[in-house]
């Protein structure tokens, strides 16, 4: 467990002492972990480009070292914020109880994979999308409701028989996305669905 992964586990613990993050849970403390990188790189005005994990890592050690106690507390604010926005935008569903439209609409973006792949400027438009997902206040899953987006509309696209390889074509995807994160920064209720088998969270 490296040194955010820890920061964050004492945090959400305080705010939750029934979540298991060592354990059943340890998927939410990825998720939690990925949004705490997105915000930073995002406050500190950066691209994911622009910083690698181990650098990212010594950044806050060096905060911890020369400012712990104001970073606790920037933690203890985030975590709240962020745990208050798990509970409003997540819902745990059941293998079993999987809805058809959810199934249906795994397998339509399962199918975009080879163009998901290949799509580019893939880390470049994420940025963006994720950067604006945090602007409108979405701070939970940012990496997976950014996944999300991107792969609806090039399915959406595929279905179209629309090219995703031009300039022009790059910029029209990132727009739509745009524009549709913007739309469920708006929206109340919930945006991720995450499937749990026997092991609770897969």
């Amino acid at each position: 467990m490296n040194l955010i992964q820890l920061l964050l586990l004492e945090s959400l613990r305080n705010r939750n002492l029934h979540l298991d993050l060592q354990g059943s849970d340890k998927r939410v403390l990825s998720i939690a972990c990925q949004d705490f990188m997105n915000y930073l790189i995002f406050h500190w005005k950066l691209t994911s480009q622009e910083i690698t994990q181990p650098q990212f890592t010594e950044r806050i050690r060096r905060y911890l070292h020369e400012k712990p106690e104001e970073l606790k507390e920037f933690l203890n604010i985030w975590s709240g914020i962020w745990i208050k926005k798990w509970n409003e935008r997540v819902r745990l569903v059941a293998e079993t109880e999987e809805s058809q439209r959810l199934k249906k609409n795994r397998k339509r973006l399962s199918q975009v994979e080879p163009t998901w792949r290949q799509l580019r400027n893939r880390s470049e438009i994420e940025d963006i999308i994720v950067q604006t997902l945090i602007r409108n206040g979405e701070i939970c899953g940012t990496s997976i409701l950014t996944e999300h987006l991107l792969k609806n509309e090039l399915a959406s696209r595929i279905e179209r028989k629309t090219s995703t390889n031009s300039l022009e074509d790059l910029l029209d995807i990132t727009n739509r996305v745009l524009a549709r994160a913007r739309r469920l920064s708006r929206s109340k209720g919930k945006t991720i669905f995450i499937i749990i088998g026997k092991s609770r969270l897969m």
